[in-house]
């Protein structure tokens, strides 16, 4: 197993981020995307499993506009004002045009890296970034063929802007893996999205664990070992498919 910090440019600027191989040096790329927090020790162990499986992984610092690693320098405490803001400092520059001008950069880098394998290309995507990966899955949909979101906020809103309304444009196949407790995505979101996935008509799961926001990342309070090694077995059964484009 590899790890390499790499920089690759976007429209926007420089983009931080690290590449993983596998073992045998190659396999399909995967775009690995973090949680609101960031790259950090538990991003970059659950990058470097994908990775192990025969993956060439690339995890960019998706809020590269705002800020490298770490992004708190303060303790996260939800509601609180400063960390209020450091979230909107995040997301707020990661307009949809500004999502899809990454997903191609990301995408094209990714494919001309040494070791990667096929056209076929997979996303994966927790918290924040469910939504994003979505996105980016619409921007680059004849390369982006495996889309995967773990808790995913607000991926049905009634906002024009709601990541669901971009699904006429995704051809990849889909996994939703959602939170039973989730404020940013309660049960009736679910139930609403999983009758537009339905009406989209494209290959997906969408299913709810027992668990609460965040349930995936080790460094959370929310985790469990359980639902997130069956969400893990999701993940990697959704990648393998790349292999069959």
């Amino acid at each position: 197993m590899s790890q390499e910090s790499v920089s690759l440019r976007t429209a926007d600027g420089v983009v931080d981020a690290f590449v993983y191989r596998p073992p045998q040096g190659g396999g399909p790329g995967v775009l690995h995307l973090t949680d609101i927090h960031g790259l950090r020790s538990t991003s970059h162990e659950l990058a470097e499993r994908v990775a192990a499986e025969g993956f060439v992984v690339l995890a960019p610092n998706v809020f590269y506009r705002t800020r490298r690693p770490p992004l708190f320098d303060f303790p996260v405490v939800f509601g609180e004002p400063r960390t209020t803001q450091r979230f909107g400092e995040l997301v707020g520059p990661l307009t949809p045009d500004a999502i899809e001008h990454d997903a191609r950069a990301y995408t094209q880098y990714l494919a001309a890296l040494p070791g990667v394998v096929g056209k076929a290309q997979g996303v994966v995507g927790y918290c924040y970034t469910g939504g994003v990966a979505l996105r980016m899955a619409a921007a680059c949909p004849e390369r982006l063929l495996a889309v995967a979101s773990f808790h995913g906020g607000n991926l049905l809103t009634a906002a024009p802007t709601s990541p669901h309304l971009v699904l006429p444009r995704v051809k990849a196949q889909l996994y939703f893996g959602h939170a039973s407790e989730d404020k940013s995505m309660p049960a009736p979101a679910i139930e609403q999205l999983a009758a537009a996935l339905a009406a989209w008509g494209g290959r997906y799961e969408n299913e709810t664990y027992p668990a609460k926001h965040g349930w995936t990342m080790r460094d959370s309070a929310a985790y469990s070992e359980p639902d997130a090694e069956r969400a893990y077995t999701k993940q990697l059964a959704l990648l393998r498919t790349l292999s069959q484009h």
